[in-house]
């Protein structure tokens, strides 16, 4: 290709291209739960454009496409929540995952007091489960998604932050 893979914040225009990767990259995971209306494939257009005035989103870009994109906001009690990153099937296995959780991270540490990062994925969902431990991450809980989907809430400390994979 020659490219590399840039990332950067998300803009306005990048809208329909994230929904569209996302849509193509939570396809697996659909797959595996046997459930298509996980809400990776379900977000509205509206609903995105409200996270990307809102939150951090974040978007790796091959030349003009967006190849990763991932979100995270900061909550009251300083807990950086994380959600939705994903990477073009294409691409998966490389290291663009753990260089998106890494850039999420460092956007939201340079925010408010962030103590901790939070995260969730599914209980099956084994090589996101792989990228989050080896990022330092441990489950501290779980949850059933209102789709029916069994989750799996895993958290690191904002300061172990400095350890984190850098691909």
């Amino acid at each position: 290709m020659g490219m590399s893979v840039t990332i950067s914040a998300a803009a306005a225009e990048d809208t329909e291209q994230i929904l569209k990767l996302q849509y193509l990259a939570f396809q697996r995971e659909a797959e595996l739960y046997g459930n298509y209306l996980i809400q990776p494939l379900t977000q509205t257009l509206d609903s995105l454009k409200a996270e990307l005035a809102a939150d951090t989103v974040l978007v790796a870009r091959l030349g003009d496409e967006v190849v990763g994109t991932v979100r995270g906001s900061v909550d009251d009690d300083g807990t950086g929540k994380i959600a939705k990153l994903c990477v073009h099937p294409r691409l998966q296995g490389h290291g663009l995952g753990a260089r998106l959780l890494r850039a999420v991270e460092e956007a939201l540490a340079g925010q408010a007091e962030t103590t901790r990062f939070r995260l969730h994925t599914g209980h099956k969902s084994e090589s996101n489960l792989r990228l989050y431990r080896k990022a330092g991450y441990v489950q501290v809980g779980g949850r059933t998604a209102s789709d029916g989907v069994r989750l799996v809430i895993l958290e690191k400390e904002a300061d172990a932050a400095d350890f984190a994979v850098s691909a």
